[in-house]
């Protein structure tokens, strides 16, 4: 482990909001970064994907990188445009 994220485990033992924030700020990137490898694993661009989409590509970048702001309907939209789709699950 190393310094950075012993600071972290340090601060979220010692501040339940800190914890909340960190641990849902780190599922939303997550969720960027698989959409990004998904198109990428496709082989498209941003670019690409916006067109199969019929929108801009700031869009795309949007998605992926404010995966915090995406309404479930994009969400099933970029998968299928992948060829993929979305499963939600409670574990």
């Amino acid at each position: 482990m190393d310094d950075l994220q012993r600071a972290i485990t340090k601060r979220k033992s010692i501040d339940p909001e800190f914890a909340r924030t960190v641990d849902q700020g780190y599922e939303e990137f997550k969720i960027g970064v698989l959409l990004k490898e998904a198109r990428q694993s496709a082989g498209l661009t941003q670019e690409a994907l916006a067109e199969k989409l019929k929108t801009k590509k700031s869009a795309i970048s949007r998605i992926e990188n404010h995966a915090d702001e995406i309404r479930l309907s994009t969400l099933y939209h970029y998968a299928e445009a992948l060829g993929k789709k979305i499963l939600v699950s409670t574990q």
